[in-house]
């Protein structure tokens, strides 16, 4: 992005109708049918980790963040991810990616959005799912289903189904 200024936020209340107009213009209704979509239905993402990438007040791109849980283990999914059509390879995807994944982590695995007992210590994101591991519901290319830790060896022993955080639903 050195041709242009980006600034990334936190996502607000406000920028809602934007995001959506995003995700029609970028994934189109066949969106909806999407297993990850799925889990969205009844839980919202979290705000203060979902993030929106501008150049001056132009909206080109936003990322959030949703609770899950993988088996009994609290866990984020990020996405969806989108940037517009005339900001890709420039960067956009990239720094929302960045900032998603640093935040949570430089907050001590945000334990403090659920219980101090069972923090977050995995995003759905960054690298391979083992064959063995976690479920998604629905069809689902686990070539495509990545995680990253927020903790070192936060994964080793995860499994079960991949499911909303109803704890967190609406």
């Amino acid at each position: 992005m050195s041709d242009l200024s980006l600034t990334i936020l936190a996502e607000t209340a406000n920028d809602a109708q934007a995001i959506e107009r995003l995700h029609e213009r970028t994934f189109g209704p066949g969106r909806f049918v999407l297993s990850a979509y799925r889990l969205r239905e009844h839980v919202d993402h979290l705000l203060d980790l979902s993030f929106t990438a501008r150049i001056g007040t132009l909206l080109v791109g936003s990322v959030r963040q949703l609770p899950i849980l993988i088996g009994d283990t609290k866990a984020l999914m990020l996405g969806p991810l989108t940037v517009e059509p005339p900001f890709r390879s420039r960067g956009v995807g990239r720094a929302l990616l960045d900032r998603a994944l640093r935040t949570p982590k430089s907050r001590g695995t945000v334990s403090w959005c659920w219980s101090v007992t069972k923090p977050i210590t995995a995003v759905l994101v960054s690298r391979l799912f083992p064959r063995d591991g976690p479920s998604m519901p629905g069809p689902v290319d686990y070539g495509r289903l990545l995680v990253a830790e927020l903790v070192d060896g936060a994964f080793t022993d995860v499994s079960g189904a991949i499911r909303p955080d109803w704890s967190m639903a609406r």
